[in-house]
């Protein structure tokens, strides 16, 4: 084989294993730590690479806390990371909270971590307090006039109640529901218009921050609007509704009132109609009566002079009254 390709090959082969060494062993990270002062063996960092840590996730926030001066160590560090902590967000909000001379520990900033909140932005909303606008609360005084405001939440982070604290959410109902009692409880929607502080005044004596995660500092009515006349919209849809039910009521009457006409006038139908039978067996019982012997021949001619005498005086009686035509 030729010495050339030879040599290329060993060349190759000695960087091959150089770089799987130094990955393996993080000698370039542990003179970073060694020059800042942190004091960590080259055997425990092939110990974190053995637990799959990645030893520069641990050692570098650990520089920052050691020139930090917070006194912590790579064990603590190792066991937030194996938790599925955030090491690096750990060490910057404890950072932080030193310089803002606020009393906060490892322990409870890993706990707040692992809780899911963001530790850092906790200890930034502490020294830094948070603005948080309400959507439009509608709400209606006694007087039945609506009233829509607007308010602005100053809050701050408690970071003793970081976890199992309520969120924002919570704030944002608070309030709301502390500006509809307020409202609701206003005699007139102009009490309002003229002291929008007293909502202020009324949900900040609530309390409304027990429980949260935050602190409320203030609150402050951004907007206050009139809304519709939700009073003369009630009384409105009631008359609309009675009107409706006396109309209903009207028709139940007239359908019933039309009922009883047709009934009366299926009872006037069928008496005419017996009416009509019996007029048809009148000539049936005279011709048995003058069978049988019973109605005699003059009794049969003054019943027939009787009937022309009273057909006579019908038509004279037509003839004189003017309101009833002849009829041939």
């Amino acid at each position: 084989m030729d010495p050339m390709i030879t040599t290329l090959i060993l060349i190759a082969l000695a960087i091959v294993v150089l770089s799987v060494f130094f990955s393996f062993f993080p000698f370039m990270l542990w003179i970073s730590a060694l020059a800042s002062g942190v004091k960590v063996g080259i055997f425990t960092l092939v110990a974190m690479r053995l637990r799959r840590v990645i030893p520069s996730r641990i050692v570098n926030p650990l520089i920052k806390a050691t020139k930090a001066g917070l006194g912590l160590n790579i064990n603590h560090l190792e066991s937030h990371f194996l938790a599925g902590g955030n090491v690096d967000r750990v060490v910057n909000a404890l950072i932080a909270a030193q310089r803002a001379n606020i009393p906060l520990g490892f322990e409870r900033a890993a706990a707040i971590d692992l809780a899911g909140r963001d530790v850092l932005q906790a200890v930034q909303m502490s020294v830094n307090p948070r603005v948080i606008e309400t959507p439009i609360v509608a709400a209606v005084a006694r007087d039945g006039i609506e009233v829509k405001v607007k308010a602005k939440v100053t809050v701050r982070a408690n970071i003793d109640r970081l976890v199992g604290g309520a969120g924002e959410e919570t704030i944002i109902a608070r309030v709301g529901e502390g500006i509809v009692t307020t409202v609701g409880s206003s005699d007139s929607h102009k009490n309002v218009l003229e002291n929008p502080d007293s909502i202020s005044r009324t949900v900040l004596s609530k309390g409304l921050d027990a429980g949260t995660a935050f602190e409320i500092l203030s609150i402050d009515i951004a907007d206050v609007d009139i809304g519709k006349n939700i009073g003369a919209y009630l009384q409105t849809e009631q008359a609309e509704a009675d009107k409706r039910i006396a109309q209903a009521k009207a028709e139940e009457r007239r359908a019933m009132a039309v009922a009883q006409e047709q009934e009366m006038k299926a009872k006037v139908v069928e008496m005419r109609a017996l009416v009509v039978e019996s007029e048809s067996q009148v000539p049936l019982a005279m011709s048995d009566a003058l069978r049988t012997g019973k109605l005699g021949v003059m009794d049969y001619m003054n019943l027939k002079n009787i009937d022309a005498d009273t057909q006579m005086r019908s038509s004279i009686g037509k003839v004189n009254d003017p309101a009833k035509p002849d009829q041939e």
